[in-house]
């Protein structure tokens, strides 16, 4: 079996190989089913010029935000800027190049990527400052816009469950981008709350298989909110 043990012991050995300048695509959708230990070890490495794609880029102090503190982030590949103050004063002034892209083309450049397309057409941004710049064709009388795939040199993720061989199990709204994000890297690193032996996760159960997978690591995770809003007494 220790040809397709997918698991690693340490946070060091799971990012080993990231360097300066390298592309990574992140798993998660605000602060939910990010990839935070995995993100918190790239903050330890110091790693710099990083281009990042992913739905946006945490909060201040939590998830992609802590990455933003020291200016490891050179270029963003995000949705929408979100709860993130120093995301917003960081492109504002210039620091941080940000390339803005409507979320469903995100999700399918990360899936695109990873399904060996490289490139595909959309409706979504035509005539918009997304579609500046991007041949035009037209489709059934509708223009449409061609989106590069997204590829990574590492794509870093959460999922819920695996087993050794690294199939993967995503809990709930915590799948959002996590599985796109997985196929899209070269080397796919994921953080998981409990790993199984062989054998006992149905297939049926299965939302990724762990063919995608190179690292996997079991985590202990805080899973914070950026607001909780709770019914008064």
């Amino acid at each position: 079996m220790s040809g397709f043990d997918k698991v690693v012991n340490s946070y060091e050995a799971a990012m080993a190989g990231l360097e300066d300048g390298m592309t990574v695509i992140a798993g998660g959708f605000g602060l939910c089913g990010i990839p935070e230990n995995l993100i918190a070890e790239i903050k330890r490495k110091g790693t710099r010029e990083l281009t990042v794609a992913s739905n946006n880029c945490g909060t201040d102090d939590c998830g992609l935000g802590i990455l933003l503190v020291d200016k490891q982030i050179k270029k963003m590949i995000a949705s929408y800027v979100g709860e993130n103050a120093l995301f917003e004063a960081q492109m504002m002034s210039g620091e941080l190049e940000v390339e803005l892209t409507p979320q469903g083309t995100l999700a399918e450049k990360m899936r695109a990527g990873g399904a060996g397309i490289p490139a595909f057409y959309t409706a979504t941004g035509y005539g918009t400052p997304v579609g500046e710049g991007k041949e035009v064709k037209e489709f059934n009388g509708r223009p449409y816009i061609l989106e590069e795939a997204l590829q990574g040199d590492f794509s870093i993720a959460k999922a819920w469950k695996a087993d050794r061989y690294g199939n993967l199990v995503f809990r709930m709204t915590a799948r959002n981008f996590n599985p796109m994000a997985v196929t899209a890297g070269k080397i796919a690193v994921v953080e998981v709350e409990e790993i199984v032996e062989v054998g006992e996760l149905s297939p049926d159960e299965i939302h990724l298989p762990g063919i995608y997978v190179d690292r996997l690591i079991l985590g202990s995770f805080e899973k914070v909110i950026e607001q909780r809003t709770v019914r008064s007494a």
